[in-house]
């Protein structure tokens, strides 16, 4: 079944527009489901179809990037390919929907790779589908639209060479007018080949992305045709400029005629009830087989200013007449608002100082790998915002287009990074291996498809790249930082482009003067410092902290440590003639002295005081402390906000995901997130106390307390017996009981601000494993295939307490009208498939992801069992579309 999309504007419109011309003018039709699927070459194709070992192939791509079209021998590229063939049989080939990523579905390989989540990601894959033209298509241009390819794609219809991709982030566009054939069966097949020793992270596979089958007329809107840009902004009024670029694939010339009328979205992104305004109509004459450019200003009043506080959207529908009738209806959302960076004081919107709280964000969506869901990524984003983050960078690859719009609905502004690396390699197989032909096309596509969301701020040029101290000559890096922004400029003059040096001579050599706004990870070279030098180029922290930790694992110093240390302090303190400290009884752990690793099981303490050493990396403490007594910084990117697929560091020998995120991979929140929740939302009362307090095994010995509070002090109680009340001082970000002798019970935290009660939280001892418990944070969800609830599940004692460390293996059925997609419980070495039916808890806490079978209506039932607990279950409706 082929699924039309339109957006709510544009559907009006465009009935609109078949009214007045008899028939239609634009369509974007979802082209996901009924593909076909089968990994691996035919036998006999060798290197046949490599970009690298053929250099016809290698030709050919390239060439179909270019717009010039290809020759006749280029289009017969593969044609000795079976699978390339509209006669071919793959009716025993995989049937399934887009977005797919085979390398998800494992097996885990515990020898494989923890860099990239050693799962089964590379090799070749090859997709086909069949479908029916109609004959009223005849005469239309006829695009496929693929919004990411991992990788090296390469496309034919109807056995004929298309064109490809390389780079596997890339959204692209491929003509398949001469191709296709009107009232008949049509065959695409689309061949990926992904490398080994590409990536540094898990990268994914397959057709990730949303692919779009969109017709035009032949007098159109050109792909990614519209630059809204709002160059005055007063609250009486604001001037609203649309350029348009108008393609002609006619063999004449042709007169084209824009109309555009502007619409207020409202927070439903809904459809307004009339024009805010309509543009003075404007035409252009347009050469055969060329482009024209038609430009058009007009003025919104009173316009609502797009802002992180109230992300206020519009859309401007665009109209074009040829010969007196409508040949296309086109909608661009765009926002209305101003940005600026100041050197002195940092990032500006709307003439208010914003100071940035944003986060890193890899591409993947945990146990669902990097096949793309709107509502998993809107997840993510939601837990996100609750913790108080106003931004997000997308690291270190162009973004799912989708994962923008999120971005625009819900207020947070974005950095949208090109590239990991130029042309010094990170990885054999990685990008640089084709940036010579493709850096250009693929900063352009990225900065034309994103150009019109108001939540872009920054177009970043890269991530950490090696060739800012690799390279032999010391002034190339600075050159071609300067040649990437010209090509940004070139696009787009209204954002300033940034990249994220991890090198501090990057912030000297004129690196930094090549980039609208300077991009620190992890304060290199400083922040006091690149000021003194630097006194007009703005400053970001494009990538803080690094801080590792584990969702619900303590540690604490073990007798050795704290003999060693109470040793090294005496030592010490006798070799300057002062007097022998105190012995301690146990370590502090906010002392750092051990490095928080529990190396038997491979986990991270969640103390939060412990980083990726030897990187120079820090707590969030360090961070927050560095930010306030910087005020130019224009703000902060944590690394990460999220767990994510691949850099298993510091254990990557055994685990298949990151520690770094503030949140774990299934979405349960570490510890951590309460410190930035904290920090970042001082307004909302909130308070959280550290570690878990079952512990059995430590009756009698001190067990360290730490609280994360929006209070400036809080007073802890065990078992009604104050600990004491302890008052943040400047710059501190956490309070801290090191003293707190552990004993079951009870124990409180009441948080205080200017001297009155603000909040509170209590942790109790759980006692023996009891019941299950499930939560679904929706249930409700749609019958498109697509939607989801996220259901959590919990192992409690009788009186409904999570029992912390419990690690039971729980069992999980669908019955009714929904299916389970994935499972997790958000442990970095579990190499358990995410595709079972089953799933040991981790602490306590398990994940099962569940759909709507697609056109099912009615309930689903999800149960959960475990041996010698109580069952759970939950009811999801699955409604229509």
């Amino acid at each position: 079944m082929i699924q039309k999309y339109f957006s709510v504007v544009a559907l009006v419109f465009l009935m609109g527009a078949v009214g007045m011309a008899g028939e239609a003018v634009r369509e974007r039709t979802l082209f996901t489901d009924d593909w076909r699927f089968q990994k691996n070459d035919a036998a006999g194709i060798g290197d046949n179809l490599s970009y690298f070992k053929n250099a016809a192939v290698k030709e050919a791509v390239i060439a179909s990037a270019s717009g010039t079209g290809l020759t006749e021998s280029q289009r017969d590229i593969g044609k000795e390919v079976p699978y390339t063939s509209a006669t071919f049989d793959d009716a025993k080939w995989r049937k399934l929907d887009l977005p797919h990523d085979w390398g998800i579905e494992g097996p885990f390989d515990p020898k494989g790779n923890g860099e990239t989540a050693k799962l089964p990601w590379a090799g070749v894959g090859w997709y086909r589908k069949t479908f029916d033209l109609p004959k009223t298509d005849a005469g239309r241009r006829i695009y496929l639209d693929i919004d990411g390819a991992m990788a090296y794609s390469m496309v034919w219809c109807n056995g004929k060479f298309v064109g490809g991709w390389p780079y596997g982030y890339a959204s692209f566009r491929l003509d398949l007018t001469s191709y296709i054939k009107a009232g008949e069966m049509n065959t695409l097949a689309i061949r990926l080949d992904n490398p080994p020793d590409s990536s540094r992270w898990y990268p994914g596979s397959g057709l990730y992305r949303n692919v779009w089958l969109v017709k035009t007329s032949p007098v159109h809107v050109a792909h990614w045709g519209t630059v809204i840009t709002t160059p005055e902004v007063r609250a009486e009024s604001a001037t609203v400029q649309i350029k348009a670029e108008v393609r002609n694939t006619l063999d004449k010339n042709a007169r084209v005629e824009m109309n555009a009328e502007i619409f207020a979205l409202d927070d439903k992104f809904q459809k307004g009830k009339k024009p805010e305004v309509i543009a003075e109509a404007q035409g252009v004459d347009v050469a055969a087989g060329k482009i024209g450019e038609i430009i058009s200003s007009t003025s919104v009043p009173s316009p609502r200013l797009w802002s992180t506080k109230t992300p206020s959207l519009y859309a401007a529908v665009i109209t074009l007449k040829h010969d007196g009738k409508v040949v296309d209806v086109y909608e661009s959302r765009f926002g209305i608002r101003t940005i600026e960076f100041k050197a002195d004081s940092g990032f500006w919107l709307n003439g208010e100082n914003v100071r940035i709280k944003g986060v890193c964000l890899h591409h993947d969506l945990g146990s669902l790998g990097t096949a793309w869901n709107y509502r998993a990524a809107q997840r993510q984003l939601e837990i996100m915002k609750e913790m108080g983050i106003n931004g997000l960078r997308t690291s270190h690859n162009p973004p799912a287009p989708e994962l923008l719009d999120l971005c625009d609905q819900m207020g947070l502004v974005v950095i949208d990074e090109a590239f990991d690396c130029w042309k010094v390699p990170k990885r054999p197989n990685d990008y640089s291996r084709i940036w010579n032909d493709w850096h250009k096309n693929d900063l352009r596509a990225l900065v034309k498809r994103d150009i019109n969301h108001p939540s872009v701020i920054m177009w970043s040029l890269g991530n950490e790249v090696y060739d800012l101290h690799v390279l032999p000559d010391e002034k190339t890096s600075p050159i071609l930082t300067g040649e990437l922004t010209q090509i940004v400029k070139e696009c787009d003059p209204t954002r300033p482009t940034t990249l994220g040096s991890h090198h501090p001579p990057a912030s000297y050599n004129g690196v930094q003067n090549n980039v609208g706004v300077f991009g620190q990870n992890y304060q290199n070279g400083g922040y006091e410092r690149f000021r003194q030098e630097n006194p007009s180029v703005p400053l970001i922290g494009s990538e803080t902290c690094s801080t590792i930790s584990t969702r619900g694992v303590y540690l604490f110093g073990s007798k050795e440590q704290v003999d060693a240390q109470n040793a090294e302090a005496a030592k010490k303190a006798q070799e300057k003639g002062q007097p022998v400290p105190t012995p301690k009884a146990f370590l502090p752990v906010s002392e750092g002295r051990h490095d928080g690793r529990d190396w038997k099981n491979k986990q991270m303490s969640s103390y939060d005081m412990y980083v990726m050493h030897p990187f120079p990396s820090y707590t969030p403490d360090s961070e927050f402390k560095s930010q306030e007594m910087n005020p130019h910084v224009a703000g902060e990117f944590v690394w990460t906000g999220f767990d994510y697929l691949g850099e298993s560091y510091p254990f990557a020998d055994v685990s298949r995901s990151s520690y770094f995120g503030i949140v774990d991979l299934a979405g349960f929140k570490k510890d951590r997130f309460y410190i930035y929740q904290a920090h970042w939302r001082p307004e909302l009362p909130m308070a959280h106390i550290l570690p878990h307090w079952t512990w059995p095994e430590r009756v009698g010995q001190v067990t360290p307390v730490h609280v994360y509070t929006s209070g400036d002090e809080a007073e802890l109680f065990l078992n009604g017996k104050s600990q004491g009340r302890l008052k943040k001082n400047q710059h501190e970000y956490r309070l801290r009981w090191e003293n707190v002798v552990y004993e079951p019970g009870e124990l409180k935290v009441v948080a205080y601000k200017e001297g009155k009660p603000w909040a509170s939280e209590v942790m109790r001892t759980a006692g023996a494993a009891e019941k299950l418990a499930m939560d679904a944070d929706r249930l409700t969800i749609r019958n498109d295939g697509l939607d989801l609830t996220f259901v959590t599940v919990q192992i409690q004692d009788k009186q409904g307490t999570l029992v912390p460390r419990s690690s039971n293996l729980i069992k999980f059925e669908a019955t009714g009208a929904g299916e389970i997609v994935a499972v997790d419980n958000g442990d970095a070495t579990s190499l358990d498939s995410f595709q079972a039916k089953e799933c040991k808890a981790f602490n306590g806490m398990a994940l099962v992801i569940v759909r709507a079978k697609k056109g099912a209506q009615g309930d689903c039932v999800l149960k959960a069992t475990s041996e010698s607990l109580k069952d759970a279950s939950v009811t999801i409706r699955i409604e229509g579309k």
